[in-house]
């Protein structure tokens, strides 16, 4: 019980990151092409991963390369399909609609992995979901089109990212350093290809971004991605969901502190009942309860 304490207090610290960096990301990506942004920020992070690991004189094996390639290969996805689709839908639509993994999380893990749903974790995915929509969208709604479809995309590229996660961390033989390594190290190799291909400069350093880059690099990407390949070996996919449900509201926060956005009743609401469902998955006791759904694979 301790360790899954701690698994998901780190888990916590770093959607802490990922949601007070959403701003520098903003900021970065607005004076630098997405993609330019994302092969220098990955490209460090990486670099610090390999690093790390030939200080340590971790052996990279043949399957370790393979799992954290199609790792890598998902988390990529999820970047650019999240980033297309802010071309064609709101941002609010985008952040509700991505943050729908928590929901897909444990329907495919049960669907494709045979991983129990238990009570609590499917009551906290239900209220997690409704304060995604009061925090993202202020109770007004959402105007669907086309372009959701896209951001809808990245939603089961998240899903399927923490769901392998999973899978690959736990397998006997892996090394969490490597595996997080090789991952990044991929979604490094594709954004630098989508970066050329569209006829950026890679190598050119955009004035304001350095600071971006290294706080991103360090924090939301070393020790971020480290931290949930490691901690994934004790949490199962649908519990790590709904921790990462608390990045909107890190970045909700942060950006109502330091960036004079309006959070509104709604948005303190939707974050109140996104902390609700972590505690009520934490704490809701469920001894010799049948799951909601799947059967045998990882439970809460």
């Amino acid at each position: 019980m301790l360790k899954k304490g701690m698994a998901a207090l780190l888990l916590l610290v770093t959607t802490f990151f990922w949601g007070v960096t959403f701003t520098v990301v903003k900021d970065a990506v607005a004076k630098a092409d997405v993609f330019v942004f994302l092969a220098q920020r990955f490209f460090v992070g990486f670099a610090l991963l390999v690093l790390l690991c030939l200080v340590k004189r971790r052996a990279l094996t043949r399957a370790t390369a393979v799992d954290g390639a199609v790792l890598g290969f998902l988390l990529f996805l999820a970047f650019a399909f999240q980033t297309v689709a802010l071309c064609y839908t709101s941002a609010t639509n985008t952040g509700f609609l991505t943050g729908l993994n928590v929901v897909l999380v444990p329907l495919l893990g049960a669907l494709f992995f045979r991983q129990q749903v238990t009570l609590p974790v499917g009551l906290g995915v239900t209220i997690a979901a409704a304060g995604l929509f009061l925090l993202c969208t202020g109770g007004k709604g959402l105007t669907l089109n086309p372009g959701d479809l896209l951001a809808a995309i990245c939603a089961v590229c998240v899903a399927l990212h923490l769901l392998y996660t999973s899978r690959f961390a736990r397998k006997g033989g892996s090394d969490v350093f490597w595996l997080t390594a090789v991952q990044i190290g991929t979604v490094f190799a594709l954004s630098l290809l989508v970066a050329l291909g569209r006829g950026k400069a890679v190598l050119v350093l955009v004035p304001g971004t350095g600071w971006a880059i290294a706080i991103c690099a360090l924090f939301a990407t070393v020790f971020a991605f480290l931290v949930q390949t490691s901690m994934q070996r004790v949490l199962s996919p649908a519990h790590t969901a709904l921790i990462f449900c608390c990045e909107p509201v890190f970045a909700a926060l942060y950006a109502y502190r330091f960036g004079n956005e309006v959070l509104g009743e709604y948005g303190m609401a939707g974050a109140g009942l996104i902390v609700a469902s972590m505690l009520v998955s934490e704490l809701l006791p469920a001894p010799g309860q049948a799951p909601l759904m799947g059967a045998g694979g990882s439970t809460d």
